[in-house]
């Protein structure tokens, strides 16, 4: 097992901004504007970052506990998952969510929409800006009754885990979109999906998930859960780890800020700071990549070099996906405190999306970084933002932006990006490593129309 420390972590809280607070050191500032400052001395460590609450959930049952646990799934009420909920019971059981023990009861809903945050019984305070809810309708409901426990299903049938000491309570569908999103404006992917629709119940209750979630596609091996990251992160010898989240395939621009950011990490003091580059793997909207063909284009990039694989953990993140901008992107910061991480890298307009009635962007580009340096509970993360990345014309390659000779760099909008691939069409010479680029055109080719009318499926890896 990776070893923790206490909340007097020994982990410098530094910014790779020019100017940057810190909720650790709220009074200390280190500038990177003038190169004739030198670094200050540092304290290092090679433990890694304790999880929230003290200590890693693991919601799934003992192997000897599960033909146990199986029965008596079958002879108790059941509500079937949907699969977002699935992946919401994968989730939890990892503890990505800890100290969640499962879906959420009332009084942890409300605290997460109001204060995206969770006070535990030690007065301790521990970011929570997502609500991880299961809902039901009036039907399940009456058949539940007064059991205490239910069972979840999956969609064919298998038992997947117990609800233990439920609790049921009202579905506020329109408050819940409102405190999440900013905005009920119809057409938001995961409202869409998951909550318009839903029942008018909510139920939360302690879970006791019969085995570890999988879902055979050829993916599998990447989930690390956030033992084996800790676990992983402990065998490489890192004393940093700094978590990279997307939903893209990875241009060289992402691997300039990665690259960059090790740099500057062992500027700063560290010797092995390694990073996790860590893709989203739950629910994404309909125009997003798939997962299978980003992962594909992710391992071109390091079997291409322009990320070092020996200082690099790819895996993939389980969640699904709100598009809720600042209120999400604090989410994903904890979800990483919790994998072992202690520096987040946060760009424009995280977690963001076009407003999805009116042409421009749902959230202010700037208000996701500004958020997650002030929000409760995340006081112990570094979060690193990092500068523009674009195609500098006269380089030939991506590089900071400069913004003295604006005329001199090409953006290439994730827009372009998609029509350049679905038209065959090459990008900048060092815009995209070349293999990384072929998978880009493979999957847009994919989804042209076959000769029989049917758009080709997929396939996973």
């Amino acid at each position: 097992m990776a070893t923790t420390i206490t909340s007097q972590t020994t982990f410098p809280s530094h910014s790779l901004s020019n100017s940057f607070h810190t909720h650790f050191a709220p009074s200390f500032k280190i500038s990177l504007a003038s190169k004739q400052k030198p670094y200050p001395r540092l304290r290092v460590s090679n433990a890694l970052i304790e999880p929230d609450g003290g200590r890693l959930v693991n919601l799934v049952v003992e192997e000897s506990q599960r033909n146990r646990k199986r029965r008596e799934a079958l002879s108790m009420p059941r509500i079937q998952l949907s699969k977002i909920d699935v992946e919401w019971v994968h989730v939890l059981s990892e503890g990505w969510a800890s100290p969640l023990s499962g879906f959420m009861r009332e009084t942890e809903f409300l605290q997460t929409l109001h204060f995206n945050s969770l006070r535990l019984h030690d007065g301790s305070v521990v970011n929570m800006s997502v609500p991880i809810v299961l809902a039901i309708d009036d039907e399940q409901k009456h058949l539940i009754g007064e059991s205490r426990d239910v069972a979840l299903f999956d969609s064919q049938g298998n038992p997947v885990a117990i609800l233990k000491d439920v609790e049921i309570y009202k579905h506020p569908k329109e408050e819940r979109v409102a405190r999440t999103w900013g905005t009920t404006a119809p057409g938001l992917p995961y409202a869409e999906e998951a909550i318009t629709h839903a029942g008018n119940w909510l139920i939360g209750g302690d879970l006791e998930v019969i085995e570890a979630i999988k879902y055979n596609d050829g993916l599998d091996r990447f989930r690390l859960s956030p033992a084996e990251l800790r676990e992983e992160f402990t065998r490489r010898n890192a004393d940093a780890v700094f978590a990279f989240q997307l939903r893209n395939p990875v241009h060289n621009g992402h691997a300039l800020l990665m690259t960059d950011t090790r740099k500057r990490l062992l500027e700063m003091g560290y010797k092995n700071p390694i990073l996790l580059l860590h893709p989203l793997g739950g629910f994404t909207k309909a125009d997003d990549v798939p997962l299978n063909w980003r992962m594909r284009q992710h391992e071109k990039v390091l079997e291409d070099g322009v990320l070092d694989p020996e200082t690099t953990v790819v895996s993939i993140f389980p969640s699904p996906m709100h598009y809720a901008g600042p209120t999400e992107v604090q989410w994903h910061a904890k979800a990483r405190i919790n994998a072992g991480a202690n520096f987040y890298i946060v760009g424009r307009d995280p977690a963001g999306m076009g407003h999805p009635t009116e042409k421009r962007d749902l959230y202010d580009a700037d208000h996701g970084k500004k958020v997650l340096s002030m929000a409760p509970g995340l006081e112990r993360l570094n979060i690193l933002p990092f500068r523009v990345a674009a195609y500098d014309k006269t380089r030939g390659k991506m590089a900071f932006f400069d913004p003295s000779r604006p005329q001199d760099f090409l953006f290439i909008s994730g827009t372009k990006m998609r029509t350049l691939a679905r038209n065959k069409e090459s990008p900048p010479d060092g815009f995209m490593c070349p293999g990384g680029w072929e998978v880009l055109v493979e999957y847009y080719d994919s989804l042209v129309p076959s000769s029989e009318g049917r758009t080709p499926e997929a396939v996973p890896v």
